[in-house]
């Protein structure tokens, strides 16, 4: 009798306790397989190009995209960690162009100087950039989209200033320059190394270090963040000063490529990076971002960019094509979000 009476309730809680967890939502759920439609998606448009033009997957044109897409890439991993702390950075084409510039520059007037100095020096011009935008963003807490636009028209004005309104052309830089991005290692262009080597490093930072985490937990919860002590300011600062180096680094890469250092570089590129980061799966909100998705927006933007002029697509076309997928990407990133913050309401309430 008494197992009778301990039974029953035992069995009612049970019940009970099972009634009370919360399912999980379908957005909830397509949340950890968003990466995977998103590479679905990707193997189906190549598929698709290449029935239309044979050419698509030849070695020849993936070799081009992946080219095409290392620069596009290595800021990507910049603007991802700065859109994880809510922040933007619109000023990195600009800080693009001047770092180019002034590389270009120096190896115009000292052709001997070894490439990786030229590289390094851009490193530099761009990590002072991006900490001069960290110190207004973290230390006169002035919001990031009108610190980050307003150092965009300084930027572009002094590089202006320091060409002088003329080019560096390409008979205007050594071979050995040049080479930077044409150049390859064990058979890979040199350009696609270097990406990788920056998506590795980004992976352990945020992976496998305490600050990278502490990025992800001040795009969560600012407040919670300085509450457990956290330096929220040094965070932030770290963020755009490392976004501003990775630019550096790419602006010679760009003017090493491109084998020209204009004025006009890269203007308006950084909207590029930013879809690219949207479409990866990075949250403008805030707090959520992975470098595999950041990969697979970069690589998606570099196959449709490459694609849709093999399958003669009207360039206005082109430009609603590539629009349309943002906008979805941003919806379905919204929709992911909010149920995501559904469930973790439920079970905050069990």
């Amino acid at each position: 009798m008494k197992q009778k009476e301990w039974g029953q309730p035992a069995l009612a809680v049970s019940q009970g306790a099972r009634q009370t967890v919360p399912k999980t939502s379908f957005s909830g759920s397509f949340a950890k397989f968003r990466e995977m439609g998103l590479l679905v998606f990707i193997v189906l448009l190549c598929a698709g190009v290449q029935l239309r033009n044979p050419s698509f997957l030849t070695w020849e044109n993936i070799n081009d995209i992946a080219t095409n897409t290392a620069i596009l890439a290595i800021l990507s991993v910049g603007m991802m960690l700065v859109i994880i702390t809510r922040g933007i950075d619109l000023s990195i084409g600009a800080t693009l162009a001047l770092s180019g510039m002034i590389a270009a520059q120096t190896v115009q007037q000292m052709p001997s100087l070894h490439p990786a100095a030229a590289l390094l020096l851009g490193i530099a011009v761009g990590i002072v950039c991006g900490w001069i935008v960290g110190f207004l963003v973290s230390k006169m807490d002035i919001l990031p989209i009108i610190a980050t636009l307003g150092m965009m028209n300084v930027f572009r004005g002094l590089t202006y200033e320091t060409s002088g309104g003329k080019w560096v052309s390409a008979h205007q830089m050594p071979e050995s320059f040049k080479a930077l991005a044409t150049g390859t290692f064990l058979g890979v262009n040199n350009l696609i190394v270097i990406a990788v080597l920056v998506y590795i490093a980004a992976y352990y930072f945020v992976n496998h270090t305490r600050t990278g985490r502490r990025v992800y937990a001040v795009g969560s919860n600012p407040e919670s963040a300085a509450i457990s002590g956290i330096k929220t300011d040094r965070i932030l600062w770290l963020v755009y000063t490392l976004m501003g180096g990775l630019t550096g680094l790419a602006g010679v890469l760009w003017v090493s490529k491109f084998a020209s250092a204009q004025g006009d570089t890269a203007s308006g590129y950084e909207l590029n990076v930013i879809a690219a980061c949207v479409l990866g799966g990075v949250s403008i909100a805030g707090g959520s971002g992975k470098v595999s998705g950041i990969i697979l927006g970069s690589v998606l933007l570099g196959i449709l960019n490459n694609a849709l002029p093999m399958i003669n697509v009207s360039p206005f076309w082109q430009s609603w094509i590539q629009g349309m997928i943002i906008v979805v990407a941003v919806i379905i990133n919204a929709l992911v979000k909010r149920g995501i913050d559904r469930n973790n309401l439920m079970r905050r309430k069990i």
